[in-house]
């Protein structure tokens, strides 16, 4: 590939020029914020690292890398929900990327829903906190699309 990331040189080469750093972490991940480019809706929340940044940028989908499966993973390629990017951004000291998206096929989690976060957590709540659902109706049905498949969550 022929994107060339520059060398982290000075606070101010980073936060005030055009020159593009981006911080990976000591794995060399990076993590990225994906929502829809039209809307603003958080869709979801991954990493990618330096292969999968570029790949992304260069082919204008979301590649990200998977720490469950510890490998990378090209969103939409099995299920077909892929990530057309229409906007990336980096954040200010450069150590977080946001993706702005048009889905094909309107859903990003793999658990079915439009979103990764279908769920809000109760404010002023004591003990055992029970989350609420905010999406009520999935987009499609994760065992007919991934079929065969392990499940990425991790317990």
């Amino acid at each position: 590939m022929k994107i060339i990331f520059e060398k982290r040189k000075s606070i101010k080469q980073v936060e005030e020029s055009s020159s593009f750093a981006p911080k990976f972490d000591k794995n060399g991940l990076i993590p990225v914020v994906t929502s829809d480019y039209k809307t603003g809706e958080i869709l979801m929340h991954g990493y990618m690292n330096s292969y999968a940044l570029k790949k992304s940028i260069e082919i204008k989908q979301a590649v990200y890398f998977s720490r469950s499966r510890k490998k990378i993973w090209h969103k939409g390629k099995t299920s077909g929900f892929i990530q057309k990017i229409k906007e990336v951004r980096i954040d200010d000291d450069q150590d977080c990327v946001l993706l702005k998206v048009k889905v094909v096929g309107g859903a990003s989690c793999h658990v079915g829903y439009r979103s990764c976060f279908y769920r809000s957590i109760p404010l002023n709540s004591l003990g055992k906190l029970k989350l609420k659902f905010k999406d009520k109706k999935k987009v499609f049905d994760p065992k007919k699309v991934y079929i065969n498949q392990k499940n990425p969550t991790k317990l």
